[in-house]
């Protein structure tokens, strides 16, 4: 299993919305296709990865043994987009692991136990069909490709209703600090607002349109 992401930088980065990171990177973001079946959730974590070819979900019931408390569990599904690897029995197994959430190439079942147990899911929406424990194939905590990007075990994970993001332990860091001063500029700009001042006067927008009309 992968060295875990510290609890200090855990705890700035879920003071972190991903959208203020998505102002500065464009890189990271996995595709919005897969969206968050637990909506007002936030989450931070350390990427543990496995990889499920097909109707083939062995790796990830053993999975449910190694996980520990913090981790955030990344699945490459190989394009599988039929078959739901991640069902009421997974989530509970998860839960009681101590993962803070999981983001899944293709879908997962049992919307109902997942809000039950509370625990966030991010996926690529319902399917009734269901993987099995067939024994033939898998990976955990080898590099996989999620909703276009790579993740590697140990990765930083930040994911909310926005969208799920990943970043290198080491830019990690950088990027929360970044964010989380951005934050703060908009409470400052939130309150010139409440006080009369107009959005586009504070970016910018007004000098750049008034320069178009008067030419």
């Amino acid at each position: 299993m992968p060295g875990q992401i510290a609890a200090a930088l855990i705890a700035k980065m879920e003071r972190v919305e991903t959208a203020t990171i998505g102002h500065f990177l464009h890189s990271g973001f996995i595709d919005r296709e897969l969206r968050a079946v637990l909506p007002h959730k936030r989450v931070a974590g350390t990427a543990v990865t496995v990889r499920l070819p097909h109707a083939d979900s062995t790796v990830l019931h053993y999975l449910t043994r190694l996980v520990r408390p913090g981790d955030f569990v990344v699945v490459d599904r190989c394009g599988d987009d039929k078959h739901a690897c991640w069902g009421g029995v997974v989530t509970h197994a998860m839960k009681l692991g101590g993962i803070v959430g999981a983001v899944i190439d293709g879908p997962a079942t049992d919307f109902i136990e997942i809000r039950r147990a509370d625990l966030p899911i991010w996926c690529r929406g319902p399917s009734p069909i269901t993987t099995k424990i067939l024994g033939l194939e898998g990976a955990i905590n080898v590099a996989v490709s999620v909703g276009g990007q790579t993740v590697h075990p140990g990765d930083a994970v930040l994911a909310d209703e926005s969208g799920v993001l990943v970043l290198e332990p080491a830019r990690a860091e950088w990027a929360a600090d970044k964010a989380i001063a951005m934050q703060q500029g908009e409470l400052v700009l939130l309150e010139r607002l409440r006080n009369g001042e107009k959005l586009p006067d504070i970016s910018g927008a007004s000098t750049m349109v008034e320069a178009w009309t008067h030419h």
